[in-house]
């Protein structure tokens, strides 16, 4: 069976974690990379094209995954690209999800493509934990925490406003609230209640440091609600102390199965590196996206809809004999 050809669209901190994640898997081979810089030179040394190029490479490649950024790139670039290849995107404004995806269901209908959105850490992995976990215990409460960690998709947003030379955004949970819920409390809380958000800024000079405070603090979809604080530093103090991208987060349901008999179902990552690792959950999904191709799969689909055995390279015998 001949390897499954994968192009990635943007060459940033996600595009080359999923070139990392592309060579460690059997059965993947990296065709190019697409990007808006000509003469890129790429960690693995596949040859980089332009944005123009991409078209031409209908029928060469079979999924291209999508490294853009979903403040404004991939509401646009995933159902053009969609409209050529089969794709898988890594969206993950949750207020737009639902746009997004019939937006891009359109356009993959038509095209008779298969085309994967949301898919990462979260939305992804954890949206798959929240589902198994309220299936299975149908009376309880949910919650999620992320971090404390470098939030990609928030940096990305805060660089975006006029004024800012670099940005990290670390999204912090409220850990007195994680060991109330291990303890078998179930207080009410939301996402804005439960996280704090901290905000490291690089101003370019002359910049209005008081008028970027308050578009980060009022920007929608991703910090109205939030405890934020923001704090203006030196690109040199910027690249010493905050240069690495980690983060994780949990998934966890305490519920009940007859009355005082309590679970915690409890999920958990780790991450030294966000963009890895969000590369290499993309990669994996990616061989999904094939497989529901092959299948006739045509349109957009979440993570809800891969089945878990496509993931794997493995055979269905193999997955019998040493995963059940």
């Amino acid at each position: 069976m001949s390897n499954i050809r994968i192009g990635i669209v943007g060459y940033g901190n996600l595009g080359r974690g999923v070139e990392a994640a592309v060579a460690l898997q059997p059965d993947m081979e990296l065709v190019g990379v697409f990007s808006r810089r000509s003469g890129l030179q790429t960690v693995s040394g596949v040859p980089s094209y332009t944005m123009e190029e991409v078209e031409s490479f209908k029928g060469k490649i079979d999924v291209m995954v999508l490294c853009g950024g979903s403040a404004t790139d991939l509401i646009d670039q995933t159902p053009a690209i969609a409209a050529h290849f089969n794709v898988i995107d890594s969206f993950d404004t949750h207020a737009r999800i639902p746009e997004h995806f019939e937006n891009v269901h359109k356009v993959a209908q038509e095209a008779g493509t298969a085309a994967l959105i949301s898919c990462g850490w979260d939305p992804g992995m954890f949206s798959l934990q929240r589902v198994y976990a309220e299936s299975i215990l149908p009376q309880g409460d949910s919650y999620t925490f992320w971090g404390r960690g470098v939030s990609q998709g928030h940096s990305d947003a805060i660089r975006r406003i006029e004024g800012i030379a670099d940005a990290r955004q670390y999204t912090v949970p409220k850990q007195e609230i994680i060991s109330a819920i291990r303890n078998g409390e179930t207080p009410e809380v939301t996402a804005t209640s439960s996280h704090l958000r901290e905000c490291y800024v690089v101003l370019e000079e002359g910049a209005d440091a008081a008028r970027i405070e308050n578009e980060i603090k009022t920007m929608p979809n991703y910090f109205v609600g939030y405890e934020t604080t923001v704090t203006f530093i030196s690109q040199e103090e910027l690249d010493a102390n905050h240069k690495g991208i980690p983060h994780g987060g949990l998934v966890i349901r305490s519920g009940e199965t007859t009355t005082g008999t309590k679970h915690i179902y409890e999920f958990g990552l780790q991450l030294d590196s966000n963009p890895e690792f969000t590369g290499a959950v993309l990669v994996a999904f990616a061989r999904g996206v094939h497989r529901l191709a092959a299948h006739g799969g045509r349109g957009a689909f979440t993570v809800f809809d891969i089945a878990p055995a496509w993931l794997s390279p493995k055979s269905a015998e193999e997955l019998r004999a040493h995963y059940l």
